[in-house]
């Protein structure tokens, strides 16, 4: 086992010290289940899995930085597909991969498809809803104003060895909020069981006295306009998705937390969803 790196599990300031406090609090939950650790880093969470007794499947866009004694780590891109057979997880955990993926859409629907029915994804991403990321957004489209230049060719590149493979590992290029990342992940089959809390960001936390009574209000009339709306959707339906949006949209712990950290259900196959959709424009060939 690697030292000197694996210390950041052990940090409140570092998301994988959430991860593995939910690890380790839910390790009956974890043990003998099949857990796909994508993207694998260098295997801090593939060795906790291990040591609750899960079974890990680490796998990586770039393997050689993996170093778990004991575990090989699997070269993917998830653009390519995962290399596992359908339905052969019980979990799969993408901590800080997200908000570096081009196509996070398509990225969800290779996670449904690997999972099992009722199979659970777990996601951490940096909180691109917090009130200081929106905060920072409005003044320089930064993730951090006063901190980091907007996403650019000269900061935005991690990884480009063409030794290794051709393709590209992206900064926080893509960094997603918890409304978006809801509507992918129910696109691609899946629902949102449970938020989990991880630390507080201290700037957003000072701004949400100030804020949060306007995104209260804002938000609640948002709501009742588009219930009177959308005329193909029965009330029941409206009051339920739409719900769903307004309490994500006013929740605490999404304004002030430094990451999300969402646990999702598989509800239905991803090929599915599509059939209980309704388009808000005229289909072809209706006039």
């Amino acid at each position: 086992m690697a030292t000197g790196s694996m210390n950041y599990e052990d940090n409140p300031k570092s998301i994988k010290y959430y991860v593995k406090r939910h690890l380790i609090d839910q390790k009956e939950f974890y043990k003998g289940k099949t857990v796909v650790d994508f993207p694998a880093g260098n295997g801090v969470t593939s060795k906790i899995l291990q040591d609750v007794g899960a079974n890990p499947v680490p796998i990586d866009l770039f393997p050689e930085y993996f170093n778990i004694e004991g575990l090989d780590c699997i070269r993917a891109n998830v653009r390519e597909g995962l290399p596992l057979e359908e339905a052969s997880a019980d979990v799969l955990i993408c901590q800080e991969g997200i908000e570096h993926f081009s196509d996070q859409f398509e990225a969800l629907r290779e996670f449904n498809k690997v999972l099992k029915p009722k199979g659970t994804l777990l996601i951490t991403t940096p909180n691109y809803s917090n009130l200081r990321a929106r905060m920072s957004y409005l003044l320089s489209e930064s993730e951090r104003y006063n901190d980091i230049m907007p996403p650019n060719e000269i900061d935005s590149i991690w990884m480009s060895d063409q030794t290794i493979t051709d393709e590209i590992y992206f900064g926080h290029i893509f960094l997603i909020g918890a409304q978006k990342l809801r509507v992918l992940a129910k696109l691609a089959g899946f629902r949102i069981k449970k938020i989990h809390f991880t630390r507080r960001k201290s700037t957003s936390l000072l701004l949400f006295p100030f804020i949060y009574p306007f995104i209260r209000v804002s938000n609640w009339i948002t709501y009742r306009k588009n219930l009177r709306k959308n005329k193909d959707y029965d009330m029941e339906v409206k009051r339920e998705v739409y719900g769903e949006v307004y309490r994500l949209s006013i929740d605490p712990k999404i304004l002030i937390q430094s990451h999300l950290m969402i646990e999702f259900e598989k509800e239905q196959e991803a090929r599915n969803v599509a059939q209980g959709l309704k388009s808000r424009h005229k289909e072809f060939g209706v006039t």
